[in-house]
């Protein structure tokens, strides 16, 4: 188990990272579809990328670990509740309801 919520906090930070640089064309269609501004996008941008970092920081000082879980957790209940304000198929929820089940495992673990 000891091994586990490192790897979890890897898995968060390097999925996070991927869909904001590699994936960044399905984001910019994304925000569009939630009727976001560029300006909202970027800032959850910024702080997503800024909290994966940290999560990967953490792995090393844990004392890192509980905040930016947290906060990561409540950017995937409002990535939740943006599908479902859309009415997005559940298959488009899985991926932010995947990550909130992560950074809710990591934050428990780190209290």
């Amino acid at each position: 188990m000891e091994n586990l919520i490192p790897l979890a906090q890897v898995i968060v930070a390097i999925s996070v990272v991927f869909v904001w640089t590699f994936r960044f064309h399905n984001v910019l269609k994304e925000f569009q579809q939630f009727g976001l501004s560029d300006l909202t996008r970027n800032l959850i941008g910024a702080t997503k990328i800024s909290l994966a970092t940290l999560l990967v920081v953490g792995i090393w000082y844990s004392s890192l670990v509980l905040v930016p879980a947290i906060l990561m957790g409540l950017l995937m209940i409002g990535a939740q509740y943006f599908h479902f304000k859309v009415r997005n198929p559940f298959i488009k929820h899985l991926p932010s309801l995947i990550l909130l089940i992560l950074c809710t495992v990591i934050a428990y673990s780190s209290i």
